[in-house]
């Protein structure tokens, strides 16, 4: 009998973590899965029946594309437009879908934002250029959507009217059911999901409603309209779903294992979500090895720098494993046991590779910190009226070189000398240090930037007006070549990634290496490039996600 009770209270117990309830009252809850092939899943919307569905996938290794299906179905079929993601569908039945869709940053895409019809039939109606994120207004007339511009990540509703802009990035705008407001998710930090939520109003008043998150993704409001529902995660990236009130309040609604996604609710109270089962993990080639050796250590390895002689791997953890603030580590290029260095999210290698740049609280109150690879202790550095977003070292150890922004500015280019530990602004806003890994030149004169347009420059930091890189958008520069003349560069989005030699002087390509991990099954993209200064050692980073779409009844 004891054993029988104890039985019933875990249940009981167990019931009410999941709702996010007490468990004095457990909540019944249902998760139906809804797609079944090997992918990720982008975006997912109801239909204005709260039955159909369509959603962008990217199926057994194919390009993306939008699928339909229904919630009494297992079935998907194709809506017919490959290259498109759905990011909206109004109460009238019209889409906003975007087009031409391709990789912006590690979280973002962008596209030609266009209307068309759920039925299809007819060519899409071009809107907006460079459209990140889009949301229809509740009687379907206007459109809410996030763009680019000036170097600051820009909500506009109406198209046009800009509500807000930040020096980060936002994410998944929503209008409330009444159209006074728009939720939106602010991320500090580009390249980074931490972040909360905010509330802008119509003309342009700002409330935040939500503490800060190590992940926040997806979000909608509820069904009476009085909560915003979204999911993130304190820890990694196993995100549950939670519930803020406009006052303020948040509760958890649901817990679940995996990365849950809100993508969008019905009148009638049902969730849809996406679960991604997704992991980062990191390849590597240096001397005396006959072939890459995988690195990963937990859960979200990304690199960060490798050491001129090629022997020391700097990167960081932000998932699970990495801890609430993530985690830096240095691991050698044999195998060996990696060193956890401190919190935060590694950013370069000295030259020496006895000293790691890296960025702790990077959501929150972001500072710069230089760990000791060995003995001694880390040193901090005073930047004050700076936030810092990124950060290189210069090839002769004693400066730093930072994109951080001031109070209610744009971001921009400082350097920062570690004698007199000043900063001295050396761009006007709107340029940034490229996070792929293309940063200050062998000799120290000049620096791979992106501009307030989104494209490259190689800009002079002591004075003189940037120089265009003659290279289409689509193309990434990765590194410095050994030469200090042409850059290594990759198409963005590729896979496998094609690393090319690009002479600035001549414009000429030249073909590198590949980088491919050898077990291709769910990788959907290489992120991160490192390359030692004398290209004889070099590490990458693969993304691999398969995800499953949901739709849960029961939430309250």
């Amino acid at each position: 009998m004891l054993a029988a009770i104890l039985l019933a209270l875990a249940a009981g117990a167990a019931g009410g973590l999941f709702a996010g309830r007490r468990i004095s009252k457990p909540q019944a809850i249902s998760f139906r899965q809804l797609t079944f092939r090997r992918g990720p899943i982008l975006s997912a919307r109801f239909a204005p029946d709260g039955e159909a569905i369509i959603y962008t996938a990217a199926w057994d290794g194919q390009p993306m594309e939008l699928f339909t299906t229904r919630l009494d179905s297992p079935e998907s079929r194709p809506f017919g437009l490959t290259g498109a993601e759905v990011l909206s569908i109004a109460s009238t039945g019209e889409m906003a879908v975007s087009l031409s869709r391709r990789v912006l940053t590690g979280f973002t895409r962008i596209g030609t934002l266009s209307r068309i019809g759920m039925t299809g039939g007819g060519a899409p109606k071009d809107v907006r250029d460079d459209v990140i994120y889009a949301d229809w207004s509740p009687d379907g007339k206007d459109l809410a959507i996030v763009r680019e511009t000036g170097g600051k990540s820009q909500l506009e509703f109406p198209i046009g009217k800009v509500l807000y802009s930040s020096a980060g990035w936002l994410s998944h705008p929503r209008i409330s059911r009444s159209g006074s407001e728009v939720a939106v998710i602010e991320h500090p930090t580009l390249d980074d999901d931490g972040g909360y939520v905010l509330l802008i109003g119509r003309s342009g008043t700002t409330k935040r409603i939500s503490g800060d998150f190590a992940s926040i993704l997806g979000l909608c409001w509820s069904a009476r309209g009085d909560e915003v529902w979204f999911t993130a995660s304190r820890v990694g990236f196993n995100r549950f779903v939670h519930a803020a009130t406009r006052s303020g309040s948040v509760r958890v609604l649901a817990v679940a294992t995996g990365g849950m996604t809100v993508e969008d609710l019905s009148r009638t109270g049902k969730l849809l979500l996406s679960q991604d089962k997704a992991r980062q993990g990191v390849m590597a080639f240096g001397p005396g090895m006959d072939k890459e050796r995988d690195l990963s250590w937990l859960d979200w390895s990304i690199p960060a720098g490798i050491s001129e002689n090629g022997d020391t791997l700097l990167f960081d953890e932000s998932g699970e494993g990495g801890g609430p603030g993530y985690s830096v580590y240095a691991r050698k290029l044999d195998g060996s046991p990696a060193i956890r260095l401190g919190e935060g999210s590694a950013q370069s290698l000295s030259p020496d590779g006895k000293l790691a740049l890296a960025i702790v609280h990077p959501s929150s109150d972001p500072r710069v910190v230089i760990y000791p690879i060995g003995s001694g202790d880390p040193r901090f550095l005073e930047t004050p009226g700076l936030t810092a977003q990124a950060a290189a070292w210069f090839p002769d150890g004693n400066r730093i070189l930072l994109t951080a922004n001031e109070p209610g500015r744009g971001v921009r280019i400082y350097v920062y000398d570690l004698a007199s530990q000043k900063s001295r602004a050396v761009t006007p806003e709107g340029y940034r240090i490229l996070a792929s890994g293309a940063q200050v030149s062998p000799d120290g004169k000049v620096v791979v930037v992106r501009g307030p347009d989104r494209k490259h420059y190689v800009y002079p930091l002591e004075g003189g007006e940037p120089t265009p890189v003659p290279l289409d958008a689509k193309w990434i520069p990765t590194s410095w070549a050994n030469d200090g003349a042409s850059l290594l560069v990759r198409q963005r989005g590729e896979i496998p990634a094609q690393v090319q030699r690009f002479d600035l002087k001549s414009g000429s390509l030249t073909p590198w290496r590949s980088f491919m991990p050898g077990d291709s099954a769910g990788v959907t993209a290489i992120g991160s490039v490192r390359v030692s200064p004398d290209g004889k050692a070099y590490a990458y980073s693969y993304a691999r996600n398969l995800s499953d779409l949901y739709v849960v009844e029961g939430l309250k």
